[in-house]
């Protein structure tokens, strides 16, 4: 008897100090991450900038969020081609604007292809749709030293489904806030 009271005192204790703290709610809101909030370590000297704002819809100004609900982050592309259409480019030049009313902000731009081809071919062909999306922002003036590019391929289906609807979605170049 005196042993479970020992066994049930002890798991009680294990639980109790697994309990987290309510200085970390809401730190996980949104998708994507969120730049310029500071540095992990703690420290306010961090040389990221912060976000001392909220811009429209009512997220934080230069934060991934602001580029998905105010300005859109992602370009399609038609079957195996890099070339913008007039859309792609309408969206470019939002970004544009956004990154130069956002000085800090860095971004990575993702290339990838539908589920069609080689592994290898679409990663070529996704590196090349990254590079034609970051050539054109340097064109409208950005600093290629905020631009990075990465190519995913097929590997990351939006729509994991074999059929046209599914590979126009995948078809695309995302930009991410670093």
């Amino acid at each position: 008897m005196r042993w479970k009271f020992l066994v049930t005192i002890m798991a009680g204790l294990a639980l109790g100090a697994c309990e987290t703290t309510s200085d970390n709610a809401g730190s996980a809101q949104g998708s994507g991450s969120a730049s310029g909030t500071g540095s992990t370590s703690g420290s306010s000297g961090a040389s990221q900038p912060q976000v001392s704002s909220l811009a429209p819809g009512g997220v934080p100004a230069g934060s991934q969020e602001d580029l998905v609900t105010n300005i859109g982050d992602r370009v399609f592309f038609g079957l195996d081609s890099v070339a913008l259409s007039s859309e792609a480019r309408a969206t470019l030049e939002k970004q544009a604007q956004w990154l130069r009313s956002n000085q800090g902000v860095t971004v990575t731009i993702a290339g990838h292809a539908d589920e069609r081809g080689t592994r290898e071919y679409n990663l070529a062909l996704g590196e090349r749709r990254a590079t034609a999306v970051r050539d054109y922002l340097v064109a409208l003036g950005l600093d290629q030293n905020r631009i990075r590019t990465i190519s995913y391929g097929k590997e990351r289906p939006v729509d994991a489904r074999s059929v046209e609807a599914a590979w126009l979605k995948n078809r695309r170049s995302v930009t991410t806030v670093n």
